[in-house]
């Protein structure tokens, strides 16, 4: 192959100087077909296109490698693994050639198999503190020994592409709210405005252009954070892509392999190291001299002040059933007995429920998010169990009743007596006149006193 300065030299010696061609051979030491080459066409450049790439580490791998992505051709696009991850994975097994040739060979593999039309963007430039853009994506982790797929809520700072990432059971609008509440708390401080794609959660109806009809619950959150909402056109992925980018990127760095772990709070608090890490170790895309996590220290002074977190709960009023249970997120949750039967409101929380008569709390709860379950909390039946005691022994809310320690030892020695059960519920029903400190403290005292066959109904 030869240099743009041998082009010029063998046209200008043809055409301005008028050289013969053997004298141009001899004087510029080429063939003669490179001289009648470049001077029977008009080119000043020739490239030159390999038919074939030498590869003669990765040869004997071939059939590995193909084996590997045929298997991954049928999982999801999120769960296969990027060239990197295929690369250290062959290291692994004991290739010692380079990433290039891996490269080279799964982007020719899977270009053969699914071409996809080149399309053309504008790219986005964002200043300091001016937006951040959100999206949600499913993941797989070994949650407790067994696989699971959980929801990852994504945030991203535009202007210093801060990643932020926490993992949910659930895609609902409260646990929505709670992921804005944490990733603004991550960050110390919010964006004015907010990048979206048109998700159920906070979209009601799309118009002509941007224009949207978004849900109230939406609009108050973003209102109480003072982010201006902003909805990309459907199907435009592109409009958010960095957040796009990064749910790409980051399950390859966070989720592959899966993640074992024993409960979200324990994955939560890894990601958000895995986070910090990331930034610190990743060089700024249009800072290419400094960090992520550089940029970010300095966009920090930009973001508006946290305004505390939003009381984001999703709100639903239903009738409590006469057995004290009312229904949420397909589970059944017990409530105070004077709500039995009558109106009440469910809140549901990111991570509890909450239960309110005319204003009045009557029941909180930790949600669950597993289905079909009811959820129990005994002192809510007290008043019901104090006029029926013989509820006692098989009444479902009493099964397995963790009972503070002196009360549990009151139990168990009035359960030698023949209406023992009929004795303890009145040492019970004095919980609804004097307050459980003060039946347990009298309690006690009986107990240190060896009072074990007059135990009082009520505190002295």
């Amino acid at each position: 192959m030869i240099g743009v300065d041998l082009i010029g030299e063998i046209r200008r010696a043809y055409f301005e100087r008028h050289l013969p061609i053997k004298e141009i051979v001899r004087t510029l030491r080429v063939s003669r077909a490179t001289v009648r080459k470049v001077i029977r066409g008009q080119a000043t450049e020739f490239k030159y296109e390999r038919g074939v790439q030498p590869a003669p580490k990765l040869g004997e791998w071939v059939e590995v490698l193909t084996g590997i992505l045929e298997q991954e051709a049928k999982l999801p696009r999120r769960e296969r693994r990027s060239t990197q991850r295929l690369f250290e994975a062959l290291r692994g097994r004991g290739y010692d050639g380079a990433h290039d040739s891996v490269h080279r060979f799964v982007r020719a593999w899977r270009n053969e198999r699914a071409r996809v039309p080149a399309q053309a963007f504008v790219p986005m430039s964002f200043a300091p503190g001016e937006a951040y853009q959100f999206d949600w994506s499913h993941e797989t982790i070994t949650f407790q020994g067994l696989p699971l797929t959980i929801k990852a809520a994504h945030m991203k700072l535009s202007h210093s592409r801060m990643p932020f990432v926490r993992a949910y059971f659930r895609e609902t609008q409260e646990l929505v709210f709670d992921a804005h509440d944490k990733a603004f708390l991550f960050c110390g401080g919010v964006c004015r405005r907010g990048i979206y794609d048109n998700m159920k959660t906070a979209v009601e109806a799309i118009f002509v252009g941007k224009a949207r009809q978004y849900n109230r619950r939406f609009l108050q959150m973003c209102s109480h954070h003072l982010v201006e909402p902003v909805a990309c056109t459907p199907a435009s992925g592109w409009e958010k892509g960095q957040v796009e980018n990064q749910v790409g990127n980051l399950r390859d760095q966070l989720f592959r392999p899966k993640p074992r772990v024993k409960s979200l709070a324990e994955l939560n608090a890894w990601l958000e190291d895995q986070c910090i890490a990331y930034a610190k170790r990743t060089r700024h895309p249009e800072f290419k001299d400094r960090t992520i996590w550089e940029v970010f220290q300095d966009e920090r002074a930009s973001l508006m002040a946290l305004r505390g977190a939003f009381d984001g709960f999703v709100e639903k009023a239903v009738r409590a059933s006469t057995t004290c249970l009312i229904s949420a997120d397909r589970n059944r949750y017990s409530v105070d007995a004077r709500a039995a039967g009558r109106m009440v409101l469910v809140r549901s929380h990111a991570e509890r429920i909450v239960v309110l008569l005319d204003d009045e709390v009557v029941a909180d709860h930790p949600r669950s998010f597993k289905h079909e379950q009811i959820i129990y909390d005994p002192w809510h039946y007290l008043p019901i169990l104090v006029k029926k005691p013989g509820a006692l022994r098989n009444g479902a809310p009493f099964k397995d009743w963790d009972l503070p320690a002196a009360l549990a030892q009151v139990r168990a020695k009035l359960k030698s007596h023949a209406d023992g059960d009929r004795q303890f519920v009145k040492v019970l029903g004095a919980v609804l006149d004097h307050g459980l400190a003060a039946v347990e403290a009298a309690c006690a005292e009986a107990l240190a006193a060896g009072a074990t066959r007059s135990i009082p109904s009520s505190p002295a």
